[in-house]
């Protein structure tokens, strides 16, 4: 892009009914293209992108929403066992 940002993922989410009709570019839209793309950019073009992606007669509702960097995903290390019989005869043997 050419105010700085990194595209790092484009996906085409598919066209589908809008949740109500919207007017824009003089137009009433009630179905719409959904995408979602991935980028990196520094804070200071997020409101220039705004304006530019508003403008765009393609475009019926900018949103640019901040994602966190990705994160660490743990390891599952599994369920614990329990000594279920262990305590079971233990408390027995005390009466």
């Amino acid at each position: 892009m050419d105010r700085g940002a990194i595209v790092r993922n484009l996906e085409n989410l598919g066209e589908r009914m809008l949740p109500y009709r919207i007017s824009a570019h003089s137009q009433r839209h009630n179905r719409g293209g959904y995408f979602l793309v991935d980028f990196y950019a520094p804070t200071t073009i997020v409101e220039s992108m705004l304006d530019h992606l508003s403008r765009d007669i393609d475009v019926i509702r900018p949103n640019i929403v901040k994602h966190p960097l990705t994160q660490e995903v743990k390891a599952c290390e599994g369920i614990v066992p329990v000594p279920l019989e262990e305590k079971l005869y233990s408390t027995k043997r005390r009466k």
